[in-house]
């Protein structure tokens, strides 16, 4: 007997990757070309099926030299010198920074420019380093705010000054509780922390999900592409309960002795892995299996 298939119901686009790809057909459908600052979302697979439709990635760099065109935003937002260039070179911005993350950049900008304060305060944001979201919330601090990824990180900190800790919205909220920790453990009696909570809760709360979907299953094939950082965190979790799961980016990845002996099959992925890519490992896996 075939071992049952299944797809993880709770995987695939975040409502903000949605968000930026529907505005993005529906510009390319009316004008067949539009311009994407980096990467519209981490996954090669998708970004090329973009690129067959009209979808064209730059650059910072390249975003300088364009003029009168029209420029999407992803959903990673973008720091306030991006929306300078575009207005000095009469670039139509179309935003799909996701409402999480603007409302995140805001909340840093205020904390930043806050008027009471003496100093701009100690801005701290758990997160990955160059990652574009996190670029996007140091340019809200002009460059000031100071990125920690692991405890390592925290040498970097003046803990006789207040600290105002934020987190990239992607982050596990385990981590960014043990990174909380270790500053209050280190903190000056004179010194205050200001922790603010900003984990998308659609993001953190796929992790428990997952864990879930992956003990029900002999076998976890893992969706995501190489620059999903999100993926390799949920890659990791479902690793954690099962250890026959395999970080995949496509069906083409798929080893057939990974299947062997498998009563179940899950296929899951990241917040940046398109459902339609999924149905596809899905199908070569019941194709394998079949061959069994």
């Amino acid at each position: 007997m075939n071992p049952k298939v299944e797809i993880d119901t709770g995987s695939g686009f975040c409502f903000g990757v949605v968000t930026a790809i529907r505005k993005a057909e529906e510009e390319l459908d009316k004008s067949g070309h539009l311009y994407c600052l980096g990467d519209i979302v981490h996954n090669s697979d998708e970004v090329e099926r973009l690129r067959l439709r009209g979808l064209v990635t730059i650059t910072h760099d390249q975003l300088r030299e364009l003029h009168d065109v029209k420029v999407l935003l992803r959903a990673h937002g973008e720091p306030p010198s991006t929306y300078e260039i575009a207005r000095r070179n009469r670039i139509e911005i179309i935003d799909a920074t996701c409402p999480v993350v603007l409302q995140l950049q805001r909340r840093i900008k205020s904390t930043y420019d806050n008027p009471t304060a003496q100093a701009h305060p100690q801005i701290v944001i758990y997160g990955k380093t160059g990652h574009a979201e996190v670029n996007g919330l140091v340019g809200q601090t002009n460059g000031e705010a100071i990125v920690v990824e692991s405890a390592d990180d925290l040498v970097r900190l003046d803990y006789t000054r207040d600290i105002s800790l934020y987190s990239q919205t992607t982050k596990s909220l385990d981590g960014f509780e043990r990174m909380r920790s270790n500053i209050e453990q280190r903190l000056s009696p004179t010194a205050t922390l200001h922790c603010y909570d900003t984990i998308c809760r659609q993001v953190a709360n796929r992790a428990e999900g997952l864990r879930n979907f992956a003990a029900a299953h002999s076998v976890i094939l893992f969706v995501a592409g190489s620059k999903s950082s999100n993926g390799r965190i949920l890659y990791n979790e479902c690793l954690s309960v099962n250890p026959r799961t395999h970080l995949i980016a496509n069906a083409s990845e798929i080893e057939p002795q990974w299947l062997d002996g498998a009563t179940s099959v899950g296929v899951c992925g990241a917040t940046s892995t398109p459902r339609w890519l999924m149905e596809q490992v899905s199908q070569r896996a019941v194709q394998l299996t079949s061959q069994q």
